[in-house]
């Protein structure tokens, strides 16, 4: 099935998820916290088996990796998997807040090929394939042109004082939404300096590329996924124009955490 297509396919799979997390939304399902922090509901682990039989009926031979399935080293010998957060911005979701989606990528060769976003509570649904460009509500989608990085948009409650010549705006709760700000160009800047998984970026991130944006780890590496850790540390997704001035500010700290690790 070419490209194209099976993205069509995948798009109507994640909608199914969504309609389902939008009828179970603000209803009383059991939620606890895997680890301290790590918020996680019965809606996720419901979606997640949801997603897992759909998208294997559509692509048997592909492997799998989500954020609610006990991780299997076999992925690594696919040459295709899925890589499925089934809600991203589970806080939100707990607070009844609109910033989480259903996020779907299917990657190959290690880059995404397919990244779907279902944002049903923002009447959202974000859509890319590799080299077909990206689409909001059907809508394409073109990064910023921002060239100075004093004054970028950067989704953020509160910005450090280092970084307080840059410009806050909304923060959905989601990275890829926050992300996928960056490809519509609601958002110069998205950065990151933690170690992040996989799951949380791999659909955002053909998103932002195909909308022109440069996207790379906190360091300005390439990002490469279905890997061993399935983690990367941090990402940088802004306009091409500000990429090396916000890799060049971002050094010091990244390097600084990376060593405390």
């Amino acid at each position: 099935m070419p490209v194209p297509e099976l993205a069509g396919e995948v798009a109507a799979i994640a909608a199914d998820a969504g309609a389902l997390a939008i009828k179970l939304w603000q209803t009383d399902f059991r939620r606890w916290e895997k680890s301290p922090g790590n918020p996680v509901c019965a809606v996720d682990l419901e979606l997640d088996g949801m997603l897992r039989y759909r998208l294997g009926q559509l692509l048997p031979d592909a492997g799998w990796l989500s954020e609610e399935t006990i991780d299997n080293a076999a992925r690594l010998g696919a040459k295709r998997i899925w890589v499925v957060d089934p809600i991203d911005g589970t806080r939100d979701y707990l607070r009844g807040r609109s910033g989480w989606a259903v996020s779907v990528a299917l990657i190959e060769h290690g880059q995404p090929v397919i990244g779907v976003l279902d944002a049903p509570a923002r009447h959202e649904v974000w859509t890319a394939a590799a080299g077909q460009g990206a689409f909001r509500n059907g809508e394409r989608l073109h990064a910023s042109n921002r060239t100075e990085l004093p004054g970028a948009r950067v989704p953020a409650d509160q910005l450090p004082k280092a970084d307080r010549d840059l410009t806050p705006v909304f923060k959905p709760n989601s990275i890829a939404l926050r992300m996928a700000m960056v490809a519509a160009g609601d958002a110069d800047l998205l950065a990151t300096l933690r170690w992040g998984n996989e799951w949380d970026i791999a659909a955002s991130v053909l998103l932002a590329r195909e909308a022109g944006a440069s996207v790379t780890d906190a360091f300005g590496r390439p990002l490469a996924f279905n890997t061993p850790s399935a983690q990367a540390f941090g990402i940088l997704a802004s306009s091409p124009g500000i990429h090396a001035a916000a890799v060049e500010r971002l050094a010091g700290r990244a390097e600084a955490t990376v060593g405390r690790r």
